[in-house]
């Protein structure tokens, strides 16, 4: 829920988000990356600017009218001389000759005030010595004032132009005890009138700062940020994604464990299915193992289906299910990619399709033997039904193995008991008893809007904490995030709810935003780790390594950060690429050459 003083006027929405400044933290400030502080020449700039500057009389009783009272200091501070050689002395004399100001002295503490502050003055401060003695203007005396109001508008006009303070200053130069200060300043903040943080960089104990003087100095920090990042080149971009993905060589992950952080980056990534174990995951996990897969799935951290609707679901052939986009997800997300996954178009089954599905609705999560006794159809007729369905994004399985095995031709694949005793490659084993259990992904056989995973409609919260999940999966998955990026993504999120995110994170100091990318047009915003990989790939000599990626890899990015047409992302097809820049690509069987450098067709 926003806070009260949110939205309280029509400010440019940088200084609204400045509500997100209020959430820095020292235990929330990002290392070297300077993330979660504001930068101190920024504060500096900002409090120099807002304390008033005096070049008359006039200007200087304005000030007094400001701030309440001003200290000798703070009265030499604001008067500046034109060079005329009269003393900066002169102006107080002025207002005091003309009974316009004067001097309150009260224990300690010596203020200049002016006249018309004096009723409000006289409740903060009792018995005070006036030098000289002077009655506020009969307007003034009218209004009366309660000492904690008085002690509230005392600290309004000060905090308007004092920038970043914490509440033992104020109450050392003001000369009012803690608590009251204390007590002022929630009141003004439950206004919306300021906002405490720990604003400085090595700042340890508790401040409070104008709303409005905070929204400054937050748009200069950012404004800084920015300034210190150079774009890199698209070359230099798919370098840095080959590292950040795992796709070169030298960054490649191991074991069940690297298995798994790849897969988190993927989340939720749609590829075509024959694509990812021979393609993508063993391009980025040394000695691929399919079991590993198993495992993650029977886990259940992992998990596979299809998100997107198909271009004609009404159609009475389907794709094969080779090439029909599956994802593999987290299952911790599954919830909030079914909220995203909507269409506005609805599929018919064929009639075995329909009595498996029902068959999974009443019956709940099914083995293949259960499947195949309760629908009392052929083992062939399941096998073809759970294909079918599979490539619609109805069904899923407790583990991978069922995708492989609806792959491999049933005279090709081992039933239980076969070959027993045996030694056997991993890779034969697949079978569709080995799935283990079958079930719905979604419960209703549509694609229309009005039905999710649970077959309602989700509400507008709901879609909202789906788009912030997505949003960060999108940073994990490229480092880097703009507009264009989209195009390889299948759910239907627009770059208009991503960069409201983008940019609130940005304000909290969890993401930057600049121009990191060079030839991508629009705001991009990148993970703070992801900056310094950038930089050093920017800086690392090349080493004219070649890499060599299916079509279908999620790093084909031809089109998108290159120009020129675009590579079908099939998983026949392939692209070439020597120190990040594509060469050419294979496509359809014949070469396609993409750069004017010499290759051999061997290499592609």
């Amino acid at each position: 829920n926003a806070r009260p003083y949110a939205f309280l006027d029509n400010a440019p929405l940088e200084e609204r988000r400045t509500q997100a400044v209020y959430m820095r933290r020292a235990s929330e400030r990002n290392g070297n990356d300077g993330l979660g502080v504001l930068d101190t020449a920024a504060i500096d700039k900002v409090q120099k600017e807002a304390w008033p500057e005096a070049t008359n009389a006039d200007e200087l009783h304005d000030a007094l009218m400001l701030l309440g009272v001003m200290t000798q200091e703070e009265a030499a501070i604001s008067i500046h001389d034109e060079g005329n050689g009269a003393p900066a002395e002169r102006f107080l004399s002025e207002l005091v000759a003309s009974k316009r100001a004067t001097q309150l002295r009260f224990a300690e503490k010596t203020f200049w005030v002016a006249a018309e502050r004096l009723p409000m003055l006289e409740v903060i401060y009792k018995k005070p010595v006036l030098e000289p003695q002077l009655s506020a203007p009969e307007s003034a005396q009218r209004q009366p004032w309660e000492r904690a109001d008085a002690i509230r508008e005392l600290l309004r006009g000060r905090m308007e132009v004092c920038g970043a303070i914490t509440p033992n200053a104020l109450a050392e130069t003001l000369g009012i005890g803690h608590s009251e200060i204390d007590a002022a300043l929630l009141g003004l903040e439950a206004e919306g009138f300021v906002l405490r943080g720990k604003f400085h960089p090595h700042a340890t104990e508790q401040e409070w700062c104008d709303r409005r003087l905070l929204a400054r100095i937050h748009r200069l920090t950012i404004d800084r940020l920015r300034a210190e990042i150079q774009p890199v080149s698209s070359q230099d971009f798919y370098r840095f994604l080959f590292a950040w993905q795992r796709a070169d060589a030298e960054h490649r992950v191991e074991g069940p464990e690297g298995l798994q952080s790849v897969l988190e980056q993927l989340d939720a990534c749609e590829l075509p299915l024959a694509s990812w174990e021979s393609k993508v995951l063993s391009a980025r996990v040394a000695d691929y193992d399919p079991e590993w897969l198993d495992r993650l799935c029977f886990s259940g951290r992992v998990g596979w289906g299809r998100f997107s609707s198909p271009q004609n679901p009404k159609a009475r052939t389907f794709a094969p299910l080779r090439t029909s986009p599956i994802a593999l997800f987290q299952r911790e997300n599954l919830q909030d990619w079914l909220v995203l996954a909507q269409a506005n178009s609805a599929a018919e089954l064929s009639a075995g399709g329909q009595v498996v599905f029902d068959a999974l609705k009443n019956g709940g999560a099914l083995f293949f033997t259960e499947l195949v006794r309760r629908t009392g159809l052929l083992l062939s007729q399941v096998e073809e039904v759970l294909s079918q369905l599979a490539a619609l994004g109805f069904v899923t399985s407790d583990s991978f193995d069922g995708l492989r095995a609806l792959l491999v031709p049933s005279n090709k694949r081992p039933t239980f008991g076969r070959n027993a005793g045996k030694r056997r490659r991993r890779t034969n084993l697949a079978s569709i008893e080995f799935a283990g259990r079958w079930s719905l992904l979604r419960t209703q056989p549509s694609f229309d809007s009005q039905s999710a995973g649970n077959g309602a409609c989700p509400d507008a919260r709901s879609r909202d904490a789906a788009v912030e999940k997505f949003a960060r999966t999108l940073l994990r998955r490229y480092g880097v995030v703009f507009r264009r990026l989209l195009e390889r993504e299948s759910f239907g999120v627009t770059w208009y709810e991503l960069g409201r995110i983008y940019r609130r994170w940005e304000a909290q100091g969890e993401i930057r935003g600049g121009y990191f990318v060079g030839g991508a047009s629009g705001e991009q915003f990148a993970l703070p780790e992801a900056i310094g990989l950038l930089r050093s790939i920017r800086k690392a000599p090349r080493k004219d390594a070649l890499v060599t990626l299916s079509a279908a890899d999620p790093l084909n990015l031809q089109g998108i950060l290159t120009p020129g047409p675009r590579i079908a992302a099939l998983t026949a097809n392939r692209i070439l690429f020597r120190d990040g820049l594509p060469l050419a690509a294979l496509e359809a069987g014949e070469i396609r050459k993409l750069s004017q450098d010499s290759i051999s067709d061997l290499q592609v």
